[in-house]
């Protein structure tokens, strides 16, 4: 083999190669715009010098307590400045970051704890009577750090704990902090929802961050100095990275501690809202907020959503108060959303319907992913662009997870065949644009012809009294499955069953209709998706 002549005489070196990680995004939005208001809480106003001498305080500070490359430091906190300043001030340690759930219960907090190996932790007040109860089961000892966010007021304290702005206090702002050794070090652990076993712990690395939080800001069309109000918990897949995004752009962080109507539409109105990201359940509260809290806009805002596709009039609501509102889709083994549906301006020009069946496909790939397709997963072949055949989403590419953390064997079979499998069916339209159809595990088997779920959801999502819809399957004597239907109606309206599948008659095969649908509220995670699987234990009382 002929060596290449440009590999010879022309070697990597600290000049020419530093490896990628998104912590200099602070580094320089500091030194270039340090007085620009970073992070807004409440009456707090932060600018970038700010942030950034803070942040390698805490990196100091937890390296003086022996942090360093390999440690996990974990994180319980809501959308607050701590929250950010961890993003920064652990990986810059060295350490690698685990954000916990704040609507978990004590036992898996307890497992994740023990899991990460975590040696310090990091708690909000609020949460500090369910840290305690998961640190009770938990195998290991870590320190405590208890964060008193001046936003709360309620009851919670830690014996034995730290304050945390004492604990910053005593790190160094001029800490110099580590560049990752490797940029496929690992920056952060994020665990997944573990309803079919025990959580994995996602692997991240500097590289994969670095790339995903350029490409939301390339994908959203984040200007500089965009102002972000934070909706998305934190504490998912890192906030989708928009944490590192925002340092890139030089932008506005507005926190917010709790997902509410009034402090949602104030932000707005006040701060100068530009992005916000939220699932469906974000949109409808904006939506339905009362008139006195909704206030009149002088510009339009990003909106971007990232599960269940949105009902045709609640896009039409929001597009009337002044949002527009883009589909994104991914992962926690993604980094978050690694595809969004770019949309056509001519597509603007469609009637509302067609709209939102354009608005319902996932689409194609983040700029900085480098492959998507829909694959037998037996085969490994792409199936045809037909919008009908389905197979399994894979993705491939920089902003896809290192692996489980202590995980080997889910690891292979997560990345075998030089693809990660995402679980999730889906079909390939003629313009290349991806739409999900099921989770692998959610589709439903009737008389031997598969339905998709989302499919009846979409149905039921079109008449105006359903707010929520999520349809998962019931054993049948004749055909072994039918759709069972789980609806949660708009405020003030009436609904009965007949009438109901009436309309799902005239949208869906007869076979597709479902054999029960049960009016109640559905159960959701922090982040808004639905919990089929609590809806799954519930089937067995229901069997017709």
């Amino acid at each position: 083999m002929t060596e290449n002549p440009y590999n010879t005489g022309l070697d990597r070196t600290p000049a020419n190669h530093q490896p990628l990680t998104p912590l200099g995004f602070l580094e320089r939005a500091a030194s270039v715009f340090p007085d620009h208001t970073a992070i807004v809480h409440g009456d707090l106003r932060r600018n970038y010098a700010e942030f950034y001498a803070r942040s390698r305080a805490l990196a100091s500070a937890l390296a003086e307590r022996g942090m360093g490359r390999g440690d996990t430091v974990s994180a319980m906190l809501a959308n607050t400045p701590a929250m950010l300043e961890s993003h920064y001030g652990v990986p810059m340690c060295g350490a690698v970051l685990h954000s916990i759930n704040t609507r978990l219960d004590a036992a898996i907090i307890a497992f994740q704890l023990d899991h990460a190996m975590a040696k310090i932790v990091i708690v909000d007040r609020e949460f500090a009577p369910l840290m305690s109860e998961a640190l009770a089961l938990a195998k290991v000892t870590p320190q405590v750090i208890l964060y008193d966010d001046p936003e709360y007021t309620g009851p919670g304290a830690m014996e034995g704990a730290e304050d945390y702005e004492a604990f910053v206090a005593s790190g160094d702002p001029e800490f110099a902090w580590l560049m990752p050794e490797d940029e496929w070090d690992a920056i952060s652990i994020n665990y997944t929802s573990g309803t079919t076993g025990d959580p994995k712990g996602v692997v991240s690395h500097h590289r994969g961050a670095y790339l995903l939080a350029q490409g939301n800001a390339l994908t959203t069309s984040m200007g500089k100095h965009s102002v972000y109000l934070w909706t998305l918990p934190m504490f998912h897949c890192n906030g989708w990275c928009f944490p590192w995004t925002l340092s890139a752009i030089i932008g506005t962080h507005v926190c917010l501690r709790q997902v509410r109507s009034e402090p949602i539409w104030r932000a707005l109105a006040e701060e100068g809202v530009t992005h916000l990201c939220g699932a469906p359940i974000v949109m409808s509260l904006i939506e339905s907020a009362p008139a006195e809290e909704k206030r009149e806009l002088d510009r339009r805002v990003q909106f971007f959503t990232a599960a269940a596709p949105p009902p045709e009039s609640l896009l039409a609501s929001m597009d009337a108060a002044g949002f527009d509102v883009t589909h994104l889709y991914g992962l926690t083994e993604t980094y978050g959303p690694a595809v969004v549906n770019e949309w056509h301006g001519d597509w603007s020009a469609l009637p509302a319907a067609e709209q939102a069946r354009l608005k319902a496909r996932q689409g194609v790939r983040y700029l900085p992913l480098e492959q998507l397709d829909v694959l037998d997963p037996d085969t490994m072949q792409p199936v045809p662009r037909d919008g009908e055949t389905m197979g399994e989403v894979m993705f491939r590419g920089n902003v896809v997870m290192k692996g489980y953390f202590r995980n080997a064997e889910a690891t292979q079979k997560a990345l075998s065949g030089g693809w990660f499998h995402s679980g999730d069916l889906g079909v390939v339209h003629p313009d290349g644009y991806i739409q999900l159809k099921d989770r692998s595990k959610d589709i439903i088997i009737s008389g031997g012809e598969n339905i998709s779920s989302i499919e009846v959801e979409e149905a039921l999502y079109r008449h105006p009294a359903v707010a929520v819809a999520a349809v998962v399957a019931m054993p049948h004597e004749k055909w072994g499955e039918t759709p069972c239907a789980f609806v949660e109606l708009n405020a003030g309206q009436e609904l009965d069953e007949a009438t109901l599948r009436t309309w799902c008659r005239e949208h869906l095969a007869s076979y597709k209709v479902p054999g029960k649908i049960v009016f109640e509220t559905i159960p959701r995670t922090s982040t808004g998706k639905i919990q089929k699987f609590v809806l799954r234990q519930r089937v067995p009382d229901l069997v017709m």
